[in-house]
């Protein structure tokens, strides 16, 4: 899979071309997230968004799924996406460590998609705002 991802500073936002696959992670974490937190309080603490601002987020990623397309996305957006791509995998933890085959049946990923596309985002701010 593909986590790699570059970015373009466009005025505040940032603009980048997301394969069908990524759209996918980042509505599949905001998607399970959104509906294991049982308060909308929780939901802000583990994200930094209400549930409101999480649908909307979690609707404008939405799409056919089968193509790439462009995406803009300001600061605080890429927050809440890499805020959901590491908060994820906590939720798969148990007195016997971590399930990755619960992680895996439950978002169709792995964990290391997960974490590489957190990374990703970060070094791809970075790398656009990097004068």
């Amino acid at each position: 899979m593909r986590t790699r991802i570059k970015l373009t500073r466009v005025g505040e936002a940032f603009q980048g071309r997301l394969t069908a696959t990524q759209t996918d992670m980042m509505c599949n974490a905001l998607g399970t997230l959104k509906g294991w937190a049982s308060t909308d309080e929780a939901l802000v603490v583990q994200l930094g968004a209400d549930r409101e601002e999480v649908n909307r987020l979690y609707d404008r990623l939405q799409g056919d799924h089968k193509t790439p397309r462009v995406f803009t996305l300001s600061a605080r957006e890429l927050h809440v996406i890499h805020a959901a791509l590491t908060a994820i995998a906590p939720m798969f933890l148990s007195n016997r460590g971590f399930s990755e085959e619960g992680f895996y049946n439950r978002t169709s990923f792995f964990r290391e998609n997960f974490d590489a596309m957190a990374s990703s985002i970060v070094t791809a701010v970075s790398e656009a705002t990097t004068p």
